[in-house]
């Protein structure tokens, strides 16, 4: 419990957060989520309808001890996320918001330009902005001056399953980054949440790879704990790589050995 996951003003237990896209039933899909102990949602305000009252749609499916975070999927304009991000908050859902702003329809990679300047809007608006970001530490650098409360690089294209691309930029972004980093989009199985986790991310948001997985309810449990390992190695601290072989036995230094009668 003493190892929480702050971003602004709210504390989560949990390092991993879920999204609700490609289930094959919405009941998979809570139960996947219940699976995975997460306690953040994200949900594309474009996606859903917020009038539904019928009881089948999906906001019905997310029970209230999760946190809804809204995304503005599908945005490829600054005032496009903008407009999105307020209808969100009208609706009631929050004053945060992961804001994504695509740049471009086959690899769906953000568009930077037009993510700071929604950035810029939403902040003075009192918006709570976790942006979706390439894994440019420079980029990330100029969001977290324009006020976001989290930075959210890509570990590869979303939906892609690849895995941590370039692992040597996530590092560089944690390292500068005052506040958390959000390792979004790319993760395909555990051990790619773990290797995020490793090299220092301070969460990691997925969803295709339990939604798509031959088995979500099993994929949802291997993410809970991978993040968790991942953290804890983190924290651990690795040994250190090195060239040659390093025997764990060493034969220098003092031994101890059973005398023999």
């Amino acid at each position: 419990m003493s190892d929480m996951l702050t971003i602004a003003d709210r504390t989560f237990t949990s390092r991993l957060l879920v999204g609700t896209g490609k289930y094959s039933s919405l009941a998979l899909m809570a139960q996947c989520h219940a699976a995975t102990g997460a306690e953040v949602v994200t949900v594309a305000v474009r996606r859903v309808d917020l009038s539904d009252r019928s009881g089948t749609s999906l906001m019905d499916h997310i029970p209230s001890s999760m946190f809804i975070l809204p995304n503005t999927a599908a945005c490829y304009t600054a005032a496009d996320a903008i407009r999105t991000a307020r209808l969100g908050r009208e609706a009631g859902l929050s004053n945060w918001v992961k804001l994504e702003v695509i740049g471009d329809e086959r690899t769906l990679l953000p568009d930077s330009d037009a993510l700071l300047e929604a950035t810029k809007v939403l902040v003075k608006e009192g918006f709570v902005v976790l942006p979706y970001t390439t894994d440019d530490p420079v980029v990330c650098r100029k969001l977290e001056d324009a006020g976001a409360a989290a930075v959210m690089p890509l570990g590869a294209p979303i939906g892609s399953g690849l895995g941590i691309q370039n692992p040597n930029n996530i590092s560089i972004i944690k390292e500068f980054a005052k506040v958390p980093v959000v390792v979004d989009a790319g993760v395909g199985t555990a051990s790619d949440a773990a290797v995020a986790m490793e090299l220092g991310a301070d969460a990691v948001l997925l969803n295709t790879a339990i939604a798509e997985a031959d088995h979500p309810r099993l994929m949802a449990e291997a993410m809970k704990y991978a993040v968790a390992a991942g953290r804890l190695a983190f924290l651990a601290g690795r040994m250190p790589r090195r060239r040659y072989a390093s025997a764990s036995s060493p034969l220098t230094g003092t031994i101890h050995t059973a005398s023999r009668t």
